[in-house]
């Protein structure tokens, strides 16, 4: 019998998102930042809000351009701090410049893409979870990458969350073993 992951429930946002993007492996460095970014605004929160406010994300920071972003002074932060289609938290908004010029020196080095998946050794993880009851909140490469982006100055990026982006990310194929979108995910990733 085939099922879909249930921690997305009926929302068809939420379906949407599982069925088209979750777990789809992502290796475009800018996109890989914004979904950072994103899992950060969801610490202490629920990924429903995130996903409910992202165009609003989107829209507030830029597309997510770095560039643009790394340049933001104290008129940007203030701005962002007055729009309610977002989470309207100083030090997730400072992280979030802070993090876009991390990103753009990582870039500039050895790649954002590379380095990002180069905690799962270039290719997805393939999870084998028959239910939540199975799923892990953080693993050995969501605790190393969490410590090395800490180093290189990103914040709201602990085990658990860098967990939680791993998986949206396609880093690890944690779609339930029944789901159909684990065998989907799985044909896509270079391990096939």
């Amino acid at each position: 019998m085939t099922e879909r992951c249930t921690w997305c429930g009926t929302d068809p946002l939420y379906v949407d998102y599982h069925d088209q993007e979750w777990g789809v492996p992502e290796y475009d460095s800018r996109a890989l930042w914004e979904k950072l970014v994103l899992d950060g605004f969801q610490a202490g929160l629920s990924w429903i809000t995130i996903l409910r406010k992202r165009d609003a994300f989107r829209e507030e920071f830029e597309n997510f351009d770095p560039e643009r972003v790394a340049n933001w002074g104290e008129a940007q932060i203030e701005r962002a701090l007055q729009n309610p289609g977002i989470i309207r938290h100083r030090g997730k908004i400072e992280a979030t410049v802070t993090g876009a010029r991390r990103f753009l020196e990582i870039e500039a080095g050895e790649g954002f893409s590379p380095f990002i998946w180069s905690f799962v050794g270039g290719k997805p993880l393939q999870g084998q979870l028959r239910s939540m009851a199975d799923a892990p909140t953080k693993s050995p490469e969501s605790e190393a990458m969490a410590k090395e982006l800490k180093k290189r100055g990103f914040k709201f990026c602990g085990p658990v969350i860098t967990y939680a982006y791993m998986q949206a990310c396609g880093l690890v194929n944690d779609h339930f073993v029944t789901c159909p979108r684990h065998a989907e995910v799985r044909a896509l990733s270079p391990a096939g």
